[in-house]
């Protein structure tokens, strides 16, 4: 893996993170890789808890990549957040990754030789998991289109990645204007315009990345002010060209209803038509729980 290019994982916290859930998060990006990152970028996204804090120094000191904390003093949002972590990273090549989610431990040896190959956003399925106190159950996986035709149609009804799977360059996203300031739809917007601008994209259907579904889950799929967001999206995506007015009026009646309806219909529909259930299965997490 010597030809591979060297990378950056950012991985953003703030204060409504847990310090287990980072903590595994961290070992399984970092420590539990067959391929590490050269360095990890932290971006503290304003004050955290102290419990978050003291795991955040202790993996700092334990580390065995150098890390890079970007100390936000105020919370200011995800993509402000990100676009001040690839300020800091030292690499072309950025690898993202969430605070309450678990990377498989070959993650970056099967996305890195893709990006070598010449794609600039590469992501991968995702499998969704609960836990059950020590028990982890993957309840549904997320496969995302995979070849460069296949995402860029999807783009243009959903987001066609799994974004905390994702591995890109930093030019393609900066000649895609970086990200943008649009609450819970940062990473969709952002890919629809590398797109646009003609990023080369790919997917692998391998479940690199463990998923976190909490109760919590499907209702953050809704309500106004994620309607909002996805609104001003699709006015956007039309404003821009991306999408055709038919395409556009497809979007806003299908998606904004689905904000709309009640948490457990939303669950449902999202149930039945975006995750293959064919998958329920009780795993071995790479920090050895299970």
């Amino acid at each position: 893996m010597d030809d591979l290019p060297a990378f950056s994982l950012l991985l953003p916290i703030y204060r409504g993170d847990s310090a287990e859930h980072f903590r595994r998060a961290f070992l399984s990006s970092v420590e539990g890789q067959r391929l590490r990152p050269a360095e990890v970028v932290i971006v503290r996204d304003g004050p955290i808890p102290a419990a978050l804090e003291r795991e955040l120094r202790v993996r700092i000191e334990a580390s065995p990549v150098p890390v890079v904390v970007v100390e936000l003093p105020e919370n200011v949002g995800l993509a402000r957040a990100l676009t001040a972590g690839l300020s800091a990273a030292k690499h072309e090549v950025i690898a993202r990754m969430d605070a309450d989610d678990i990377a498989q431990p070959e993650r970056f040896a099967v996305q890195l030789p893709l990006i070598a190959s010449g794609l600039d956003l590469v992501g991968s399925a995702i499998d969704e998991f609960v836990e059950d106190g020590d028990v982890t159950r993957v309840i549904g996986r997320r496969t995302p289109p995979l070849r460069h035709d296949e995402i860029s149609r999807r783009a243009r009804l959903q987001s066609p990645f799994n974004h905390p799977s994702v591995v890109f360059r930093r030019g393609a996203v900066d000649a895609a204007g970086g990200y943008r300031d649009l609450p819970l739809m940062e990473d969709y917007w952002l890919f629809a315009r590398m797109i646009q601008a003609g990023a080369r994209t790919g997917n692998t259907a391998e479940a690199l990345v463990l998923y976190r579904v909490d109760a919590g889950a499907y209702g953050r799929r809704g309500g106004l002010r994620l309607l909002r967001s996805e609104l001003r999206l699709q006015c956007d995506l039309r404003r821009t060209g991306f999408t055709s007015r038919r395409q556009l009026v497809r979007n806003v009646l299908v998606r904004a209803g689905y904000r709309l309806v009640p948490q457990l219909v939303r669950r449902a529909a999202y149930r039945r038509v975006l995750v293959d259930r064919s998958v329920d299965h009780v795993v071995e997490t790479p920090d050895g729980r299970t």
